[in-house]
């Protein structure tokens, strides 16, 4: 661990001028003060210094250092009815800024965000088969056009790249076609390397629907539940765990790898989650009546448009997404299971509400039945929570940093 947060702290030494601590890597008690208003909003030190069990002096000087390198600001005053009015800090969405990339099998995105997790820009490439060159060559473009036309102080404040993408992006999921010669350029690739190489930023690794599930926990409505399971339906779906309010990747960070848990297929034959509630399923349907897939990943308005295949796939995932949320339920007794996708707003609320219905139907012996909640990040989670990983390695408190260039 050391070497690889020394590793980070060189890169961030690299990029980040002296508007920014040049010690990189923040200390154990600025971290903490930094993950608390993430978590909490903006408030006062007093509150601050009870959270953080620290002392009031101690937590007062952190501040104002904090507040000097512009990583927090002040809020309105908020006056009691007796006393001084206390004045809030809170992050300073200037203060830090992050690329996220998510490389999947149909789109790429690339996003910046701020320290509130604000989307500053967005780019989207769309493709039937993703080609390593035109990737990269998109990320080096955007990323260059993005900083050019940024605000000078805040580009020196770009603090690194996230990158999300699937494990084995070369291993087609589904047995039944035969990608292996479209996907094999992906097997030799570092795509560490590769970021770094085309961007000069420190980069951090971490399976796509991780990246989901950090996006959904860190500004979205994970924060209301303490241990939940998330599902995110792309062109293959996905998962991640939470765990005492903490995204839980496991010891090779494959942990949440929820698309392969067991399902029965149509015929009654042993198959994977993976293989029954994907968006590939409705591409299938859809090629079969010589429709063009792509429209599912650039053009929102077509799952309206689509409805009349749209609709049993939903049926079809709905019930998939039941029997696995209580099987995941078996393992762990999670108080939610949330549910979002490179969809819709509708269509995931659609779905929501079916499996619902479905659990309801479902032997629940021995089980106590979950929450199931939609979650609220979208078809962006990916890429929003691949730039949380920059951020959070060198600013908020974590129970793991990922690769870095």
């Amino acid at each position: 661990m050391a070497v690889m947060v020394q590793s980070m702290e060189d890169g961030l030494i690299r990029s980040i001028s002296t508007g920014l601590s040049q010690k990189g890597v923040r200390d154990h008690n600025e971290r903490l003060l930094l993950s608390l208003l993430q978590r909490n909003g903006p408030m006062p030190g007093s509150d601050l210094a009870k959270l953080a069990a620290l002392s009031p002096p101690t937590v007062s000087s952190i501040l104002r250092r904090l507040e000097g390198e512009r990583i927090l600001e002040r809020g309105e005053p908020v006056r009691g009815k007796v006393g001084k009015p206390s004045i809030p800090m809170r992050l300073a969405s200037n203060g830090v800024f992050s690329f996220g990339l998510k490389i999947g099998r149909r789109s790429t995105d690339l996003v910046l965000i701020d320290l509130n997790g604000g989307l500053r820009e967005e780019r989207q490439l769309t493709y039937p088969v993703p080609v390593p060159d035109d990737i990269f060559d998109f990320l080096e473009d955007s990323v260059r056009n993005i900083t050019e036309a940024m605000d000078p102080d805040h580009a020196q404040r770009i603090c690194g790249i996230g990158v999300a993408a699937p494990f084995e992006m070369w291993n087609w999921p589904d047995p039944a076609m035969d990608m292996s010669a479209a996907f094999a350029p992906w097997k030799g690739i570092d795509l560490r390397a590769e970021a770094h190489a085309r961007t000069q930023l420190p980069v951090l690794l971490l399976n796509d629907a991780t990246a989901a599930c950090q996006a959904e926990h860190t500004y979205g409505r994970g924060k209301e539940f303490r241990d939940y399971a998330y599902f995110f339906i792309g062109a293959f779906i996905g998962g991640g765990i939470v765990l005492n309010n903490s995204v839980f990747e496991g010891r090779q960070g494959n942990a949440g790898a929820l698309g392969s848990l067991r399902s029965i297929g149509p015929h009654g034959e042993s198959t994977q989650l993976v293989d029954m509630a994907s968006i590939h399923q409705l591409e299938l349907r859809l090629r079969e009546v010589d429709l063009d897939t792509q429209q599912l990943w650039s053009d929102p308005e077509s799952w309206h448009n689509l409805s009349r295949y749209v609709d049993p796939w939903l049926g079809q995932t709905a019930q998939e997404l039941a029997k696995a949320s209580l099987s995941t339920c078996s393992v762990i007794d999670f108080e939610a299971i949330l549910i979002d996708g490179a969809f819709p707003d509708s269509v995931r609320d659609d779905l929501v509400s079916r499996v619902r219905r479905y659990v309801v139907t479902q032997d629940t012996r021995g089980l106590i039945q979950p929450r199931i909640e939609g979650g609220s990040i979208g078809r962006k989670a990916r890429a929003i929570g691949a730039a949380t990983r920059p951020i959070g390695a060198q600013f908020m408190m974590q129970s793991s940093v990922g690769n870095t260039a």
